[in-house]
């Protein structure tokens, strides 16, 4: 199964495409590229391959892997000394989520000359950048999760802040994408749960945001059929190369139709990740039927739509029983204490939630006090 597509960027599909990776570095006009990932893929078999196929084609074998989980300014601090140091005319972001956004971010702003939180996505900030001094990207997903390839902003935390900031730019959409499922096969089962239901979260908080945009929302409906169909194969069998490459397809296609909006789940989400150092996939599927039962009263309609079309029976009740027995399938924790979160700060959370970017998607207004007591019932387990 493979395939070359033109939306939203070029990106070629399918299992071995990843030999093709100095082919794609040409065409985006990179000689000499600095391929950015984490620690923990560093020295995996997948990234020392990958190098050694630049290096082979007289590409380098130029990496900085100084990044978090929940990625920071000083990470991108360090890997833009790294990339203006090895002379650099470009990045390869690999990896998952958080690599995808540093590698994207080092790439846009290496040359600026304003601080990075000049371009946080307000308003039309990204026009304060330089848009000539913007390096090439290609990006290589190693996840199936956030779907960051396919993505023109990346996530940063504001360590003095602390808080998640999205710095947004239309040139940081990747040149090219190489999407290439047998770089997934040696996930271990709870990154492929997490990565995957951050995907199907994705989706779902876009096709429940109320901002008009259908063409987003069918996307969604199809990004979670493929999520409901092949992730508890991928979790189940690794080295399911169809499932995992459907699963590729379905966190891009979630990062796609976020265009609409998130909501609730994400904006919960980073202030937890900020202060908890949780990971990302896993607190927005902690996190999920809580929102979505307060947003019941507003989607239920939808939901029951796409319950149907989904092939699930029960409409609403019926949707929340298969997020809650899909949860359990792949040993999701029910509730937000068992991923180390506790009650000691969560008035400052909601009152960074409120503010969060992805709060205004919510299809209910959220103010403080109900983002405080959808924290204290996670806490619980009260749905």
């Amino acid at each position: 199964m493979q395939a070359n597509w033109s939306y939203p960027t070029t990106i070629w599909f399918g299992a071995g495409r990843i030999e093709g990776l100095p082919e794609a570095c040409r065409s985006a006009g990179m000689e000499r590229p600095l391929l950015v990932t984490d620690a923990g893929l560093a020295d995996l078999p997948i990234t020392t391959q990958t190098l050694d196929i630049l290096d082979k084609a007289g590409m380098g074998r130029g990496m900085f892997s100084g990044v978090d989980s929940n990625p920071t300014d000083k990470n991108l601090a360090a890997g833009i000394e790294v990339f203006k140091a090895g002379g650099h005319d470009g990045v390869i972001a690999f990896g998952g989520g958080s690599a995808l956004d540093v590698g994207k971010l080092i790439a846009f702003q290496a040359d600026q000359v304003r601080p990075v939180w000049d371009f946080e996505d307000i308003g039309d900030w990204w026009t304060r950048a330089n848009a000539e001094v913007i390096w090439p990207i290609i990006a290589v997903p190693t996840t199936s999760g956030t779907g960051s390839e396919v993505g023109r902003a990346g996530v940063v935390t504001n360590t003095e802040a602390e808080v998640k900031k999205v710095i947004f730019h239309p040139k940081m959409l990747p040149a090219i994408v190489i999407s290439d499922p047998e770089l997934t096969v040696g996930l271990p089962p709870h990154i492929t749960a997490g990565t995957g239901m951050d995907a199907f979260v994705h989706n779902l908080e876009a096709y429940c945001a109320p901002t008009y945009h259908p063409m987003s929302e069918g996307i969604a409906v199809e990004g979670m059929r493929l999520v409901k169909e092949y992730l508890p194969r991928a979790y189940a069998k690794g080295d399911d190369i169809e499932a995992r490459g459907h699963m590729m397809s379905a966190a891009a296609m979630g990062a796609v139709a976020f265009q609409k909006g998130l909501g609730g789940v994400h904006s919960l989400s980073h202030p937890a990740g900020v202060l908890y150092h949780t990971h990302h996939g896993l607190t927005n599927a902690v996190y999920l039927p809580y929102v979505l039962a307060f947003n019941r009263p507003a989607i239920e309609g939808k939901i029951e739509r796409l319950s149907a079309w989904l092939g699930i029976d029960g409409g609403f009740d019926g949707f929340m029983k298969y997020v809650l027995d899909l949860r359990s399938d792949l040993g999701i924790a029910h509730t937000s204490k068992e991923i180390g979160i506790d009650d000691t700060q969560t008035e400052r959370m909601a009152a960074m939630a409120v503010v969060d970017p992805t709060a205004g998607g919510n299809p209910i207004p959220l103010t403080e006090e109900i983002c405080c007591d959808l924290y204290r019932r996670a806490l619980a387990g009260n749905v």
